[in-house]
């Protein structure tokens, strides 16, 4: 799961580790409403049945593409120590999250349960990494056991249960757990199942991933140069075990200002880039030099507190901040009608693809929608005793239109039910020190407004993180919350081999903590690309934070 702005390695899958009813679509592309641009046309709502997952693979080489990334220059190419759209491409996991949020075999050809404490991989045949050397039990060894001795891993809270990881077999490792843990196979389709070399990696030491240090993965791409500031170049790996890339040279250049990003697409000096701003909306919609694909997925706004004093550590507050936003503007206003209403932080997207979908679907459909009701939001704030003539800060990072957008939402909303909000806008390093153990950053301001998504199937990971102790993996709760009874349920959903079980405790704890509120959600988003006219195959879901996404991209 990530967090817009924060360190992956803070972020603790975090945002791992990111519609309802939102179904894969492969080959159909979102309509093109209100092409002709003006306000109103940008704002019209997408039709959830049209959402794509992925693009028709391609049928041509194509000698190289130029990407933008939008989120600016990665810290890091280790997957869990940054996210960016460069890592899947480069490291292969032992499993694969499918743009439609299954999961299939990777670098290994069978990852299952043997028993309920016993996990057995055995690894696919023939796998090198780009120099050609042999992807060994060691490396997988090594990779594993990076995030399960790092507590600051992103993908520590992956590997909790985890008593002992060891080779059993020339091709085989096998993972054995202090309990059952139903969420530790789906995390072997993020970063948490990357596998990197392990002797590269001893020779580069702190210097892994870094543009000085390099890497050496076994992905369908090769890293061949990073120029700090300017570019990152890769090349096709012409031996990956999942045949060899249509793209010869994929080429990302570091593009975070939305209006130049809009106009290098339109004008075609970029090919494509993924989470484009939806101000642009009706430009892409119009252009003739590309499209605008619309996918599904996980990622949401919300908001939410960040100690445990004051008014925004009381779920009264919170709830009534929720009554006064209107969803439906928020969606037409901040994402310009890209996405949709979402009644708690965990998106249908998330366990659309689980085997007990249907008992996770039927709880969120059981839960609340979204209302304005500002004269009941009055009455919460007059009931919950807080003193109302204190402020209420709320942090957003520096640079980011959506999430400026939306705590003025959030101001306006307050004044309206007799709060004053503040806004604290923070660069990029002070911003992520909030997220970092040291409550010093955190203790004047009360709430903080993040986007996030989860990168591979599962219900779990934010719960863990906003609402567990922090021993068992809460690193966000800075509330305090301590239902006994959502503990013991998510404990539950976690450590209950049935899936139908698992979805049950799931389900029962949601039902307790949704109306808590700690994070107030304001709406789902949609994943977007804007790919040029001449290129296919793209994964155009989340499941692009996570997959080889241009292991098909090319030429139509």
């Amino acid at each position: 799961m990530r967090i817009s702005g924060i360190s992956a390695a803070v972020a603790a899958g975090a945002m791992l580790v990111l519609a309802t009813g939102c179904t894969a679509r492969d080959t159909v592309e979102s309509p093109s409403e209100g092409a002709s641009g003006g306000e109103s046309a940008g704002a019209t709502p997408i039709d959830a049945s049209s959402l794509v997952a992925a693009l028709p693979a391609a049928t041509a080489d194509v000698d190289e593409v130029t990407w933008a990334l939008v989120e600016g220059e990665p810290r890091s190419l280790i997957p869990g120590a940054d996210y960016n759209f460069v890592a899947p491409n480069l490291c292969d996991s032992l499993l694969q999250v499918q743009p439609d949020f299954s999961i299939e075999p990777g670098i290994a050809a069978s990852a299952e349960w043997a028993d309920p404490v016993t996990f057995v991989i055995d690894l696919r045949d023939g796998v090198t990494f780009w120099d050609g050397t042999p992807v060994t039990t060691d490396d997988v060894i090594y990779s594993l056991e990076r995030h399960r001795q790092d507590v600051t891993s992103a993908y520590f809270g992956a590997f909790v249960l985890v008593a002992s990881i060891e080779a059993t077999g020339d091709q085989q490792v096998t993972v054995r757990f202090t309990a059952p843990d139903s969420t530790f196979r789906d995390a072997l389709a993020s970063g948490a199942g990357a596998v990197l070399s392990k002797a590269y990696g001893d020779e580069a030491g702190d210097a892994l991933g870094t543009s000085g240090g390099g890497l050496l993965c076994a992905g369908p791409f090769e890293l061949e140069s990073w120029t700090p500031g300017k570019e990152i170049v890769t090349v096709a790996n012409e031996g990956y075990w999942g045949g060899a890339p249509h793209v010869k040279t994929l080429t990302y250049r570091f593009i975070a200002d939305g209006t130049t990003l809009t106009n290098a697409l339109v004008e075609g000096e970029i090919d494509g880039a993924f989470n484009v701003p939806p101000a642009s909306r009706a430009v892409f919609e119009g252009s003739e030099a590309g499209r605008l694909i619309v996918g599904p997925s996980t990622a949401s706004f919300s908001f939410g507190p960040t100690k445990a004093t004051g008014a925004g550590a009381n779920p009264l507050v919170r709830q009534a901040l929720s009554m006064a936003i209107d969803r439906d503007q928020y969606i037409a206003t901040v994402l310009n009608g890209l996405g949709q209403p979402q009644r708690t932080f965990v998106a249908p997207f998330s366990f659309a693809s689980m085997e007990a979908a249907d008992v996770y679907q039927a709880g969120y459909d059981a839960l609340a929608e979204p209302t304005v009701d500002l004269e009941a939001a009055k009455a919460l704030v007059a009931e919950s005793g807080e003193d109302t003539s204190v402020p209420l800060v709320i942090a957003i990072p520096a640079g980011s239109k959506e999430l400026s957008q939306t705590a003025a939402i959030i101001q306006s909303a307050g004044r309206q039910i007799g709060l004053t909000i503040e806004i604290d806008e923070r660069q990029p390093a002070d911003f992520a020190g909030i997220f970092l153990a040291d409550p010093g950053p955190r203790e004047s301001i009360d709430f903080v407004a993040t986007t996030g998504y989860t990168e591979t199937p599962g219900v779990l990971a934010y719960p863990q993180l906003f609402l567990l102790p922090a021993e068992l993996g809460g690193i966000f709760n800075w509330s305090g919350y301590a239902d006994p009874d959502v503990i013991g349920a998510l404990q539950a959903a976690r450590t209950t081999p049935d899936p139908t079980e698992a979805a049950g405790a799931y389900v029962a704890a949601q039902e307790i903590f949704a109306p808590d509120m700690l994070q107030v959600t304001l709406a789902g988003a949609y994943h977007t690309t804007f790919l040029s006219s001449d290129l296919t195959g793209a994964t155009t879901s989340v499941a692009a934070y996570a997959s080889p996404w241009a292991q098909h991209l090319g030429g139509a």
